[in-house]
């Protein structure tokens, strides 16, 4: 802009002074948290602050000061577990209590850690337009999301987190900005018109003036770890930012954010989304990657998925035989340069050298579950064995493990997309879209409108004085199978290994030998009962799914130790060698 002004309600505006390198500048004394201001561009009406924050009154209203030192932190000493011992928890503040709130999420935090998980991953809290979103149309990425509280709220929600052992990843949208509220560009060449994202202008991080463009979302990391003190940041959909530098913007923030988690004596996990099976992204910066932490593998999610449902639409073509859930333990990616029919090339690349921990898998995501087009659970299409039996290849699996909101008690509330925009053209244009996206799947019935309050409403969590047996007894599996993935050796190794991994089509079961001392093996069945022999020596049931103590119909003699084992019918048996 030719003219920039600072605009506080009640006062004169105030010109700001150019820098060398562009920016405006002014200093007004007196100036208290909570005042209101935002900037006049060339004489047009005043717009909230890019870097803004506190946005109290949305994104259209004007920022208000805030003052980040007064909170008192209680979290001096807290440490954050090893990536290699990580179990997240996904998390959506709008929907994880009635309140919506972090205050009211705080009190849900004793019953994460009895559970076992020992880190929880909010769904972005930046701000965006309205009450109701999953957070991804957000366009104010230091501003603490108003309906769920505000930044103090979000203070307090880390440290309540920290003093029960929970390390705190935040999920954070580095690739674009919502359509509602997204005044960015008046102030700079922040996108560009050479890329595109699926959800509209891509963010310029490599062409003019790409170095300040940077910066915005560089220090917006370090903001996090600094003055909120989050352990790391979950990176969405990191295959949607272009970026043809020498130094990708993406291994810059690797660098600027491990450095100063180092200084801070903070873990600085950095956890991308990729749908690219691509290894670059968590190969070491020495050896030509971006040197992140871990990245998604979705490759998890689809085989298991496809084995427990037999959906085979949309990208799940590209599944459905028990090899690629085998191949999901062995490796990690299923597609690491096969060519893939939904893709319709190859795709992907080799994981060799890649750690499990390095792979964060899944059996529900607020994707996988909200991009479905009644947001049905997993819960809502199979039965209680297959629940329990998806449980279990999660948690005994040599990747790292990430649970969604509820999964472990079966929830069966709908996680629809939901929004709740100002704008009636981009209201239809979202419910155009929506209706378009769930085509290649073939799916019938009407979509749910995003805009309804409804939609929202429906996803709120079951309270536990409402749940089933059957949902109080998964809840209890889950803890058990995540206490072993602890308390056994053999599923503390994070070694992938194709040669661990066995397939029987006829007996539709995958077994997995986990190496340690003594070794584990894991055998997942798809099919009905079928005798197994097993590998040499003698083998000792730990856990059985279809026991009754998970309210299965069989029973198992207490350490009963074997030669070979009955396997029963869509159950997972977790075995300990006897000798």
């Amino acid at each position: 802009p030719g003219h920039i002004a600072l605009h506080r309600p009640g006062h004169a505006d105030v010109p700001l002074e150019r820098d060398a390198d562009g920016y405006g500048r002014v200093e007004i004394p007196g100036v208290r948290p909570g005042d209101r201001y935002g900037f006049r561009l060339d004489g047009r009406d005043a717009r909230p602050d890019p870097a803004s924050r506190w946005q109290p009154d949305g994104v259209h209203g004007l920022s208000a000061v805030v003052d980040p030192h007064p909170f008192v932190w209680h979290d001096a000493g807290a440490a954050a577990p090893a990536l290699a011992e990580l179990v997240l928890y996904e998390l959506h503040v709008g929907t994880f209590t009635p309140e919506g709130t972090f205050d009211a999420a705080i009190a849900k935090l004793d019953g994460l850690r009895d559970l076992g998980v020992n880190a929880v991953e909010p769904l972005p809290i930046a701000q965006f337009p309205g009450s109701r979103n999953w957070g991804y149309d957000g366009v104010h990425p230091y501003a603490v999301q108003n309906s769920y509280g505000g930044p103090d709220a979000f203070r307090r929600f880390v440290d309540a987190s920290h003093a029960r052992g929970l390390a705190v990843v935040l999920d954070v949208v580095y690739n674009h900005f919502g359509p509602e509220g997204n005044y960015l560009s008046e102030f700079g060449p922040y996108f560009t018109d050479r890329y595109l994202t699926p959800w509209g202008a891509a963010l310029n991080v490599d062409g003019e003036h790409a170095d300040d463009v940077r910066r915005f979302f560089l220090e917006n990391a370090l903001m996090w770890l600094r003055d909120f003190h989050v352990d790391g940041l979950r990176l969405d959909a990191v295959h949607a930012i272009v970026d043809g530098s020498a130094y990708p913007f993406l291994a810059e923030l690797a660098d600027v954010v491990h450095a100063d988690a180092r200084a801070l004596g903070r873990a600085g996990y950095l956890i991308a989304e990729s749908n690219r099976n691509d290894p670059r992204v968590i190969r070491p910066r020495a050896h030509g990657g971006w040197g992140h932490d871990a990245q998604w593998s979705d490759d998890f999610h689809h085989a298991l998925h496809t084995a427990l449902t037999g959906e085979r639409n949309g990208y799940y073509q590209d599944f459905g035989r028990l090899e690629h859930l085998a191949m999901a333990y062995g490796r990690g990616f299923v597609y690491a340069g096969e060519r893939s029919a939904f893709h319709k090339r190859r795709h992907g690349a080799s994981p060799a050298g890649v750690r499990g921990e390095q792979l964060v898998i899944s059996t529900q995501t607020h994707d996988q579950i909200g991009n479905r087009m009644r947001g049905d659970r997993l819960s809502a299409l199979v039965g209680f064995a297959e629940l329990k039996l998806a449980a279990a290849a999660l948690l005994c699996a040599p990747c790292t493990p990430m649970l969604f909101m509820g999964e472990e008690h079966g929830e069966r509330a709908p996680f629809a997309f939901f929004t709740s925009h100002d704008d009636g053209e981009l209201i239809e244009a979202v419910r155009r879209g929506r209706a378009y996206e769930f085509a290649s799947f073939a799916w019938q019935g009407e979509v749910p409108d995003p805009q309804a309050e409804d939609t929202f409403r429906a996803a709120l969590l079951t309270p536990p004085e409402r749940w089933s047996e059957e949902q109080q007894c998964l809840r209890r599996l889950y803890a058990r199978l995540i206490a072993l993935r602890r308390e056994l050796p053999a599923l503390r190794d994070r070694t992938l290994d194709p040669s661990l991994v066995e397939v029987r089509e006829d007996a539709k079961v995958v077994a997995v030998t986990r190496p340690g001392q003594p070794n584990a093996l894991l055998l997942l069945a798809f099919g009905g009962d079928a005798e197994r022999p097993l590998p040499t020596g003698r083998w000792r049931v730990i856990l059985d799914t279809a026991d009754r103590e998970w309210d299965g119909p069989h029973t198992r003699a207490a350490g009963e130790a074997s030669d070979h084992v009955t396997v029963h019918g869509r159950s997972a048996l977790l075995l300990e060698r006897a000798g």
